[in-house]
């Protein structure tokens, strides 16, 4: 290596180095910093900034509002909800390792299809990833192999077609039902 090779390898380090020591320094920062989440109850939950930022919602009114004092309003999600939705974000903003967090959220998941469609909706309106991910595989495996028939007993939905329309559709959509 020459010794211009040498220098822009050290220049690189450095500003990497400088980049990461940035990163750490904001992190700091973030833990340091709270803000306020209201649900559609009225209760309010103060949060560390590092975990309520897993959710994009909040990051993009943080980032618009630039306002960590005023509550941050979730009509749509309840204080039940939100006390699960701020633990998960918690567990996840902190540097746990993959497989004890794997661990974690499989016993996380394990709610009854009440709470875990109103975490699917939270999570969804608030924009977290993971956690959608986590409840919609849930619900992926609940139906997995499933007939038709187990299905609609799991979800407790009603059959409102008539034999002669479902058997109709059943014809014309066969490969579903195989």
């Amino acid at each position: 290596m020459s010794t211009t090779e040498e220098i822009k390898a050290t220049e690189e380090n450095k500003t990497m180095t400088e980049d990461n020591k940035m990163t750490n320094e904001e992190n700091k920062e973030d833990k340091n910093k709270t803000v306020t989440l209201e649900s559609s109850d009225g209760a309010t939950f103060v949060v560390d900034v590092a975990a309520a930022t897993l959710s994009q919602a909040i990051k993009h009114w943080l980032d618009e509002e630039n306002d960590t004092d005023m509550a941050i309003p979730f009509p749509n999600v309840t204080s039940t909800i939100l006390a699960m939705v701020i633990e998960y974000c918690k567990k996840h903003a902190g540097p746990e390792p993959e497989d004890a967090l794997k661990e974690w959220d499989a016993k996380f998941a394990n709610v009854d299809q009440t709470v875990m469609f109103d975490l699917i909706l939270a999570a969804n309106y608030m924009d977290i990833k993971g956690l959608l991910d986590l409840f919609c595989q849930s619900v992926a495996d609940m139906i997995k192999d499933k007939t038709v028939e187990e299905v609609r007993k799991i979800f407790n939905i009603e059959n409102d077609f008539t034999e002669e329309e479902e058997r109709a559709l059943r014809d014309e959509h066969k490969w579903a039902f195989e």
